[in-house]
């Protein structure tokens, strides 16, 4: 089938909630993404932030053959090995206890929600808050944590007791939480918002009315976690522990895979058949999460942290040099912003003409991605992609 055709019956089959890329990939390795048409581009995507290790990373495919080939499901009525080693491992880099599986971002952050509810209704407390320009998903309890219209409008009512505050506004936390506030939902940094890093008095103050009223701290990490800032967490480079940390994206290897980890003080507050999932934990989709973690500890880690510097140091230059286009460069690590004076989707199409994949975070930010893999020869081709695309724009 050509690929017009393709396009032709997915305009007529699927609901039109996705603005498809004009390729269709034919298969992919390592950071690198090729057509049917025999063309390559390089993924500074990454499945949104999904393909840490990149595509068809050989011991990803080893392990998920292997548990394939001992088994692919039995639900959660069975002790599954792979779940018990990726939980452990989650326990080492969050130094959080206890583990919930779910099958993806929204999902567990719906747990979350839950377990906040439970606690709270054991505690007197109702209201949770999110942020302005925060993006948890797109169920119920997470679009109720969120303010921007496109998600929301049309889709109601939401949830009661859950609303939104100003991001990075002290006062604003100052005014809103007090002895009632039963959890605050936290992103470090916005992803889908613009990358956009909370500011160290905004964590400060926020910090400071926890301990005063003992409301919980849910970190939402599906996103930012797992290697992507530099760090196994992006909350771990401003030394707070939460009391929930969200998991998913990069967790599962590529296969659907998302987790909540919670502190012992909320061990008790779920009993037997109050939450389930009869995928969540799926035992292909540990397995490849366990190779992620060993991969992240034997240097990927630091090969992130280091390249990511590299890489926002190169994007620094070229907004030094076309200050007309790029206004700010933004994010740590392997998430990076790039604020543009609007127009982020026609740079986007622009740097898929060069042969480069990346996100949009609004009007007029290109979101960068990569696996973390990447290499600094990857890096200097995107930068020239890139540079090639602000010279045609002057």
């Amino acid at each position: 089938m050509s690929a017009e055709e393709l396009f032709e019956q997915e305009r007529a089959y699927f609901l039109p909630v996705y603005r498809r890329l004009p390729i269709v990939v034919e298969r992919a390795q390592g950071c690198w993404l090729f057509d049917s048409q025999g063309r390559r581009y390089l993924d500074f995507l990454a499945g949104i932030a999904t393909l840490a290790l990149g595509h068809a990373h050989p011991r990803l495919l080893e392990a998920m053959v292997q548990q394939l080939q001992r088994y692919a499901h039995v639900s959660n009525y069975f002790v599954v090995p792979a779940q018990v080693e990726l939980a452990r491992w989650l326990r080492q880099v969050t130094g959080l206890q206890r583990v919930f599986f779910a099958n993806s971002g929204a999902e567990a952050m719906e747990a979350a929600l839950k377990l906040a509810r439970r606690w709270g209704w054991m505690h007197g407390r109702e209201q949770i808050w999110g942020f302005s320009g925060g993006f948890h998903g797109r169920t119920y309890g997470a679009l109720s944590l969120m303010d921007r219209p496109l998600y929301r409008e049309g889709m109601g009512p939401y949830l009661p007791q859950i609303g939104t505050l100003p991001y990075n506004d002290p006062e604003a936390l100052e005014r809103a939480l007090d002895e009632r506030t039963c959890a605050v939902v936290l992103e470090c940094i916005q992803g889908e918002g613009g990358v956009v890093e909370a500011s160290p008095e905004f964590l400060s103050t926020l910090e400071q009315l926890r301990h005063r009223y003992g409301f919980l701290l849910i970190v939402d990490e599906v996103q930012t976690g797992l290697g992507r800032t530099g760090a196994w967490l992006a909350v771990q480079h401003y030394g707070i522990i939460p009391d929930v940390i969200v998991l998913a994206k990069a967790l599962g290897g590529g296969l659907p895979l998302g987790a909540i980890v919670a502190g012992e003080h909320l061990a008790q507050v779920w009993g037997t058949g109050m939450h389930g999932s009869t995928f969540g934990g799926n035992p292909v989709a540990c397995a490849a999460g366990v190779v992620l973690m060993e991969e992240l500890a034997s240097g990927l880690l630091e090969h992130a942290r280091q390249v990511g510097y590299m890489l926002r140091s190169r994007l620094e230059e070229l907004a030094q040099r076309f200050p007309e286009h790029i206004r700010q460069v933004r994010g740590r690590g392997l998430l990076l912003g790039i604020v543009l004076g609007g127009q982020a989707e026609h740079f986007r199409d622009a740097l898929l003409g060069e042969g480069v994949v990346v996100g949009i975070s609004g009007p007029d930010v290109l979101r960068i991605l990569p696996p973390l893999i990447v290499s600094a020869e990857e890096v200097d081709f995107f930068c020239a992609a890139l540079e090639r695309v602000l010279q045609r724009m002057c």
